[in-house]
């Protein structure tokens, strides 16, 4: 038996180096993530754990499975087991201040006039980002729900969707909002866990996504939230989704990424870098393969 692979109870804890190479190329053709051979270790560790609850014999098993025509539905389930969700509510704050100040005075008066606003939150997790710009939209416009104001979070791993939907957090998870805000939008579900309001419900709709595949809607987004996403993709994945979301976007249109995130390449020629990870959509036009990607009608 090879080092790498030792078992563990019933089930065989390794994983052959094609078996590890096809895993890598799966998510990376369905979701644009890169895996390298230094996540083999966490690879091995929530296959093993997908291997049990399966009742299968082995990774290599596993590996088996979702490379075989059967395992077409297996798709979402390894998804679910190899993305990573961190988030927290006010992650970036900068992001939600310039929100507030620089752009809901605009969108507000807009919407007052009977204008469409929309908001995205790609990459949302369980929910936590998304909320945090539902309630600063509601500080600055309390008749969103009213008006024609939406804002889409999507995510690819629907188990994170569905815990974004319930809208529970524990104690530690909310310590991070002002308490004027946890009291505006927030309520205690029982002792040491929250649940967000009807308010910002009202204006949020959660949805499960690809980025990488069709995006089925139409219309365009004037605030596109994609933060520490792209960080898991390679340069080529990066640019196209950059050069998409500026596809869906307004002139003026406003994208926000992670700190640690930089739109570069073809992208670059569509955005004005504001600074700290702003982005403004200028008036280059999209068009081509990036349209034809995002199905635009208009």
């Amino acid at each position: 038996m090879r080092a790498a692979e030792v078992a563990v109870g019933s089930v065989d804890f390794g994983i052959s180096d094609r078996d590890f190479a096809e895993v890598a190329r799966i998510l990376h053709d369905e979701t644009g993530i890169v895996v390298t051979e230094t996540k083999r270790a966490m690879v091995v560790s929530r296959l093993s754990r997908r291997a049990r609850s399966l009742r299968l014999p082995s990774v290599t098993a596993y590996c088996g499975l979702i490379s075989s025509a059967q395992g077409a539905g297996e798709m979402q389930h390894l998804i679910s087991a190899l993305t990573t969700n961190v988030t927290r509510f006010l992650r970036e704050e900068g992001h939600f201040r310039d929100f507030e100040n620089r752009l809901l005075p605009g969108l507000a008066r807009r919407a007052r006039g009977g204008a469409r606003v929309r908001l995205w939150s790609a990459g949302c997790s369980t929910g936590q980002e998304a909320y945090t710009l539902a309630f600063s939209l509601l500080a600055g416009l309390p008749e969103a729900a009213d008006l024609d104001v939406k804002i889409l979070a999507t995510d690819i791993d629907a188990a994170v969707i569905e815990q974004a939907v319930a809208g529970r957090y524990r104690e530690d998870q909310v310590d991070a909002l002002p308490e004027n805000v946890r009291g505006a939008f927030l309520k205690r579900a029982n002792e040491g866990t929250w649940e967000v309001g009807p308010e910002a419900r009202k204006v949020l709709a959660f949805r499960p996504l690809n980025l990488l595949h069709g995006w089925p809607f139409h219309g365009v987004f004037d605030v596109i939230m994609c933060r520490n996403v792209t960080i898991y993709f390679d340069a080529v994945t990066q640019d196209r989704l950059w050069c998409r979301f500026a596809a869906q976007m307004p002139e003026g249109g406003t994208l926000y990424s992670g700190h640690s995130e930089n739109v570069t390449g073809a992208a670059r020629q569509f955005f004005t870098h504001l600074g700290s990870s702003v982005y403004q959509r200028n008036a280059q036009p999209v068009g081509g393969e990036y349209m034809d990607d995002v199905g635009r009608a208009g």
